[in-house]
C-alpha cells in the first residue's frame, strides 16, 4: 500500500486531562496505515491513550509525494500541549485553539493555527514557520524555565495579541505581532527581530542586549536606558521594510524614509535597537 499524503484527525470529545501531543508529527504518520495511526499513543494525565480513542481518523485526498506530508487537526485542542514539538518537516494545520508549547524546539516545516495558542508558543524554535490567527499566551518565542536561550530561528506570526515576556531571551529569527504585546516584550533579548503593530506593555526591552524592535503602531514609553542615535541605516531599513511588508497589514505601509532609532538597554551594556 502506498503512503497517504497525510491524515486528518477530528477530535471526538474533550479529554478529561491535559494531553502531551509531542511526537505526533506529519513525517512520522505519513508512512502509516489508518490502523497504525489509530494505535499511536499519547500521554493523557498519568496514562497513555491511543489516537483512535481521541480522534476520528481519515486520510487526506491527494497523491502521495506531490507535496510535504500534512497533518490536519480539527477541534478544540486547548487541552493538547506540545503540538508540533520537534517538527522538522511537513505541514501541521489546526482548526481550533491549541494548548501550551506549540512548536516547541521545532526546526523546520510549517504550523498554521486557526485559533489561539497557550503559553510558550514557538518556544526555543530554531527554524520553520508558525502562524497563529488568534492570540498567544505568555513567553511566546521565549525560553523554557531555566534555559538561557529562547527562539533561535524561524518565523512566528501572530495575527492577534501576545502575552507577557514575548521574545524573552530570543537569540535569532523573526516575530511579527499584528496585535498588542504584554509587559516585558523582548526582555533579555540577545538577537533577532520583533515587529509589533499594536500597543506594547510596560518594561519593553528590559535587559535587551542586541536585536531589533520595530514599532509599526503606537510608540511605547521609552525608558531612560535607551537613547537616540543618528547612524545611517537607510540600506538596512530598506531591506528590513521589504521583508516585513510581505506580512501585510500595517507592515505593508511602513514608510521608506529611515525611522527614528534608539539603542539600549544601556543598563545591561546592550546594543539593541528600537525603530519607530
Amino acid at each position: 500500500m502506498s503512503a497517504t499524503p497525510g491524515w486528518c484527525l477530528r477530535l471526538k470529545a474533550q479529554p478529561d486531562f491535559r494531553v502531551d501531543f509531542g511526537g505526533v508529527l506529519p513525517l512520522r504518520l505519513a508512512g502509516m496505515t489508518a490502523a497504525e495511526v489509530a494505535r499511536v499513543e499519547v500521554r493523557h494525565g498519568n496514562e497513555r491513550l491511543a489516537l483512535g480513542e481521541l480522534f476520528d481518523i481519515a486520510a487526506l485526498d491527494g497523491v502521495a509525494g506531490e507535496s510535504a506530508p500534512e497533518l490536519r487537526l480539527d477541534g478544540d485542542l486547548s487541552r493538547f500541549d506540545a503540538i508540533g514539538q520537534d517538527l522538522d518537516g511537513g505541514v501541521l494545520h489546526i482548526a481550533g485553539a491549541v494548548g501550551d508549547r506549540l512548536g516547541l524546539s521545532m526546526r523546520g516545516g510549517e504550523i498554521r493555527v486557526q485559533g489561539s495558542a497557550g503559553q510558550l508558543a514557538g518556544c526555543e524554535m530554531a527554524g520553520g514557520l508558525i502562524e497563529v490567527t488568534g492570540d498567544v499566551g505568555d513567553f511566546a518565542a521565549g525560553a523554557l524555565p531555566g534555559s538561557m536561550d529562547g527562539m533561535r530561528g524561524g518565523t512566528l506570526i501572530v495575527r492577534g495579541h501576545a502575552g507577557v515576556r514575548c521574545g524573552d531571551r530570543m537569540r535569532r529569527g523573526t516575530v511579527v505581532l499584528h496585535g498588542d504585546a504584554g509587559d516585558f516584550l523582548a526582555s533579555r533579548m540577545v538577537a533577532g527581530t520583533i515587529a509589533v503593530a499594536g500597543r506594547v506593555g510596560a518594561h519593553c526591552g528590559y535587559g535587551m542586549r542586541r536585536g531589533t524592535l520595530v514599532f509599526a503602531g503606537p510608540q511605547p514609553v521609552v525608558p531612560p536606558t535607551f537613547v537616540a542615535t543618528h547612524q545611517d541605516i537607510v540600506v538596512f531599513w530598506t531591506l528590513l521594510r521589504r521583508s516585513l511588508a510581505y506580512h501585510g497589514g500595517p507592515f505593508a505601509a511602513l514608510p521608506p524614509g529611515a525611522p527614528r532609532r534608539l539603542v539600549g538597554d544601556l543598563a545591561a551594556g546592550g546594543k539593541g535597537e528600537w525603530l519607530f
